[in-house]
């Protein structure tokens, strides 16, 4: 179980002032469960799960992991960038084995374990071959089967899929909905995306942004593996929308002007336009 209490992050800039990423931030993981943090760019998403990882400090707060404070990084939690960060000059095979060798195992336990997670994520066949031959798609399957074989008990992944075209993006969200089911890791999610959220969560915390707090939590109940087309899935997304519209337009009009206004639906459309009409 993660415990994340009263959580507060600042960070001194330029001026010498102090700007506030995250405001008492206060909720709790159950062992097993597949959390989703959403929320517009800069509201602080990534900043907790780097806290959470260990590799930054909150300026006040803790995290528990099992009623342990967190006091830097662990091998009780993994970590999925959004860049794949393997090593190059290894290949699949030895990426993966990287650090099972800090681990008292034998070799033979370090090659079965590595082959393993291969396995589970579909990269037996490409074993040998190195980061540079590899799809974007079959970097971060790699990236993640690293991460599963040090076998930790939470999963910190920061927008893993965020670089992907959508076809390998859904081919993933099946893929890890399925390593999910098997493995029943407790898993930290970073994602921006909506969709993305409802389709691999239990709960997705939506953020606020200016400064980062926690403004509305919720509930998916649907069976995985999941199917965007659900009518309550789709009615969920909208739900989420919704609460994110005011954020949204608070980041445009930073980056923006106060001229900007979020509006649904204001590309014009003409529903008599087909483009394959007359071919």
């Amino acid at each position: 179980m993660i415990e994340i209490k009263e959580i507060y992050k600042s960070f001194k800039q330029k001026d010498g002032s102090q700007l506030t990423v995250l405001n008492n931030i206060n909720f709790t993981i159950k062992e097993g469960e597949f959390i989703s943090l959403l929320g517009p760019s800069g509201c602080g998403k990534s900043t907790l799960l780097n806290i959470v990882s260990g590799l930054e400090e909150a300026n006040s707060g803790e995290i528990l992991v099992d009623g342990t404070p967190i006091e830097g990084p662990g091998s009780d939690r993994g970590v999925v960038f959004q860049e794949s960060a393997l090593f190059p000059w290894l290949n699949v095979l030895d990426n993966v084995k990287f650090g099972l060798k800090n681990k008292k195992i034998t070799e033979d336990e370090i090659n079965e374990t590595a082959l393993k997670y291969i396995k589970k994520v579909h990269l037996s066949k490409f074993k040998e071959s190195y980061p540079h031959q590899l799809s974007g798609g079959m970097r971060q399957r790699a990236a993640i089967a690293r991460a599963l074989a040090m076998n930790p008990k939470i999963l910190l992944m920061d927008e893993p899929f965020g670089a992907l075209d959508e076809q390998t993006r859904m081919m993933l969200h099946y893929e890890l909905q399925k390593i999910w089911l098997e493995t029943r890791k407790t898993i930290l999610f970073v994602t921006h995306n909506i969709r993305e959220a409802v389709q691999l969560s239990d709960r997705i915390i939506v953020f606020g942004t200016q400064p980062g707090r926690i403004k509305e939590v919720f509930e998916v109940k649907a069976a995985r593996p999941r199917s965007k087309n659900k009518g309550y899935l789709l009615e969920l997304e909208n739900r989420i929308l919704d609460v994110l519209k005011e954020e949204i337009e608070k980041v445009m009009k930073e980056e923006m002007g106060d001229e900007y206004h979020f509006e649904e639906g204001s590309l014009p459309w003409d529903p008599d336009r087909n483009m394959g009409s007359h071919i």
